[in-house]
């Protein structure tokens, strides 16, 4: 916890209760607590991943990236009709806190492995993807990649496109494709076990067993 923001917690006259749970199960992970804009705001490796909003009607968490995020709970919404990459997890009761929290970590730990990989935000220009020319390549010489690369989400796509066209070189482009050619195959996310869950879901025990 960070004691610049005690304050800010121990003052808020709505939803005190649960804003101070949420930070706690927030604080569970691997996150930094800030002061940002006047706002608590978490982040990894100084880089922005999520904050707490407290809304007339609701209240909860929203990811800087989250429209990368496999939404597997089916719990995040957009702010807007025109939002590009900020999701939100809206919640109203306190015992929303219990139930969702599990998701809630998962969300989380799903932004963290975004940042270690170096997605970026895109900007609204950026939208439309350009596939690099390794990824042209590699769609002529397996046609199944190109199709299931096409069928996943635009989230999931972006983030892959992200991450292959960061290398530098042509050589590590055509490599991360490849080590990532038979997920995407599969239908999964950059950030998603072989099992359909994400790898650090806690639901997971690495084994791909289910834990209750």
């Amino acid at each position: 916890m960070n004691p610049e923001l005690d304050n800010f917690f121990e003052d808020l006259k709505i939803r005190k209760e649960e804003l101070i749970l949420l930070r706690s199960i927030i604080l569970l992970t691997d996150l930094k607590e800030e002061l940002k804009w006047n706002l608590p705001c978490y982040t990894f490796q100084n880089k922005n991943v999520c904050m707490i909003f407290n809304f007339k009607n609701s209240f909860g968490v929203s990811f800087f990236k989250g429209a990368f995020i496999n939404d597997s709970y089916e719990l995040l919404e957009k702010p807007g009709d025109n939002t590009q990459n900020v999701r939100m997890i809206k919640l109203s009761e306190i015992e929303d806190l219990d139930k969702h929290k599990n998701a809630i970590i998962n969300y989380i730990n799903q932004a963290i492995e975004l940042e270690k990989i170096g997605v970026k935000i895109l900007k609204t220009a950026e939208a439309e993807i350009e596939f690099i020319e390794e990824l042209k390549i590699a769609f002529d010489k397996n046609p199944k990649l190109k199709t299931a690369f096409n069928s996943l989400t635009p989230g999931r796509q972006r983030a892959y496109h992200l991450f292959f066209a960061a290398a530098k070189h042509s050589e590590t482009r055509f490599s991360r494709i490849n080590k990532f050619t038979d997920q995407i195959i599969d239908g999964k996310g950059m950030t998603d076990c072989t099992c359909g869950l994400s790898k650090k879901m806690p639901q997971c025990d690495g084994s791909h067993k289910i834990l209750k």
